[in-house]
């Protein structure tokens, strides 16, 4: 269970109102006695109050129920260090110069941490400065508001996205959610659920409260109600009834088989199928050389290609290629950089080749043969594909070639893996182009043409960069120089995951 989810932040129905703020009795171990906490029923109401009560003395907390001398921090929800400051004064009670205002999201993150953690100055609630002195605290809340946070951009492509995703239990339902739309052929929801997953993942913090999500594109009002709803009740109604959709179910399912889209899917759960064993079992249907492959191979083409994996493919694909290519230059894109072909001087069609690239090693093959035009513009669609020959692949991997003979989920005692390879054969000075379009995620792609369209009036796919304003193509023999032409900063491939 992800951590946030183990923290629920209070029901999102209403429930008949507690009489008074007493929690329930029970004794709990105090662990840090060094803190001692009251916590705000102002702006937060009664059952919330009592239940994160409940929660923070489960955890280790000392809880006051009523304000005393003894209390070293005040937490409050949608309050600033001044309202809390006018309520103390309103109850006759002067703050000690001691005592801490902050901001639940502090309470929350002690929690999950199991710990208490460093109050930051996000957490600190900030007093105005004309507020009453004899009524202030400590002089650490009475600072100026912290610096306004770089401007956050809509594109994916202006952003730095690692791999240490601070808001997975909300980018998770996200996908969900966008995965569900996209199988119900609904294209503004799931560019929608897409691009706020992708920059949440951005985020170099975690999403507390609502307030934190003030400034930050791509959230509409759809998606800020998931992310409200996954705050206050750990988790989100909605995607738990995709997960229980059958439709979804049957979808995810069917679609994980190698050659079956969305009409084949449509197709066979309006047929009444729900596994795939009945599916393989029905002899009425008739399946396609790359859906028959798919059931055959379906365990290890499911399973996850590991970096080991795909380094020996990488090298396996080198080898036959070069035999037949001697200046070929391959580069493994998507995931890992999955297989890219270049050649210079008369290309040899894949065609050609494939036959005899992978003797003994090859279980199935499908080829694409090109249209791409040399001078044609580059697509206005934002998510077109490319138009190089392709040849779509099953290859067979030993596991002695992987790591230096460590096997790799060897199944039913063979000694190989079904791996999915693509090769894409681009022309030498078309290279850059394809290169950065197979690399990356599909919401990166789509946001860097999107920009390159919006911001900088030029046409950019996996073929060319075209100038509007000049009416130039535009050279690039790197992925750096496409940057440098829109006008971005460059970041290494690894360090790219938005």
């Amino acid at each position: 269970m992800d951590p946030l989810q183990a923290v629920h932040l209070g029901p999102r129905k209403k429930r008949p109102r507690q009489m008074g703020t007493s929690v329930a009795t029970t004794s709990h171990d105090i662990r840090f006695r060094d803190l001692v906490l009251f916590i705000l029923e102002k702006r937060m109401g009664t059952t919330r109050r009592a239940f994160l009560m409940e929660l923070a003395r489960r955890k280790g907390f000392r809880v006051e129920s009523e304000l005393s001398d003894s209390v070293t921090h005040i937490v409050a929800e949608n309050n600033s260090g001044s309202d809390v400051l006018e309520w103390l004064h309103l109850q006759n009670i002067k703050a000690s110069s001691q005592l801490e205002l902050l901001d639940v999201s502090w309470l929350i993150e002690c929690m999950r941490a199991g710990k208490p953690v460093e109050m930051t100055g996000r957490h600190q609630l900030v007093v105005r400065r004309n507020s009453s002195p004899s009524h202030a605290p400590g002089s650490q809340n009475t600072q100026a508001p912290p610096p306004t946070a770089p401007k956050i951009s809509q594109y994916a492509c202006q952003r730095k996205t690692t791999l240490n995703n601070c808001n997975r239990v909300f980018t998770d339902a996200f996908d969900i959610l966008a995965e569900n739309y996209e199988f119900r052929e609904n294209e503004g929801c799931y560019v929608a659920f897409m691009r706020a997953a992708a920059v949440l993942k951005s985020l170099p913090f975690p999403i507390i409260t609502m307030k934190d999500t003030e400034g930050i594109p791509c959230l509409g009002d759809k998606v800020k109600c998931i992310i409200e709803g996954i705050i206050e009740d750990g988790e989100s109604s909605e995607v738990k009834a995709v997960l229980n959709d059958e439709r979804y179910k049957s979808f995810k399912l069917f679609t994980s088989v190698f050659g079956v889209g969305l009409k084949t899917a449509e197709k066979w759960f309006r047929m009444g199928f729900r596994t795939l064993s009945k599916i393989k079992s029905d002899k009425s249907l008739r399946f396609t050389r790359m859906q028959k492959a798919g059931f055959l191979y379906y365990e290890d083409l499911v399973s996850c290609v590991s970096r080991a994996e795909a380094e020996a493919i990488s090298v396996l694909v080198k080898e036959a290629v070069t035999a037949f290519l001697p200046d070929a230059l391959v580069t493994i894109t998507g995931g890992f950089r999955r297989a890219t072909v270049r050649w210079q001087g008369p290309p040899r069609a894949l065609s050609e080749l494939s036959p005899s690239l992978f003797q003994g090693l090859l279980l199935y093959c499908d080829l694409i043969e090109s249209t791409f035009e040399k001078f044609k513009l580059p697509s206005r669609k934002v998510d077109a594909l490319d138009h190089f020959q392709k040849c779509f692949l099953i290859l067979k991997l030993y596991h002695q070639r992987v790591d230096g003979g460590v096997k790799s989920s060897q199944q039913g005692g063979k000694g190989w893996k079904a791996i999915r390879v693509d090769l894409v054969m681009c022309p030498y000075d078309r290279r850059a182009f394809a290169l950065l379009g197979w690399t990356g995620s599909r919401q990166f792609e789509r946001d860097l043409r999107r920009y390159a369209t919006h911001e900088r009036k030029m046409m950019l796919d996996n073929h060319a960069l075209y100038d509007k304003t000049k009416r130039v193509f535009l050279e690039a023999d790197s992925e750096e120089e496409i940057f440098a032409h829109l006008g971005l900063d460059y970041i290494e491939p690894q360090e790219r995951n938005a």
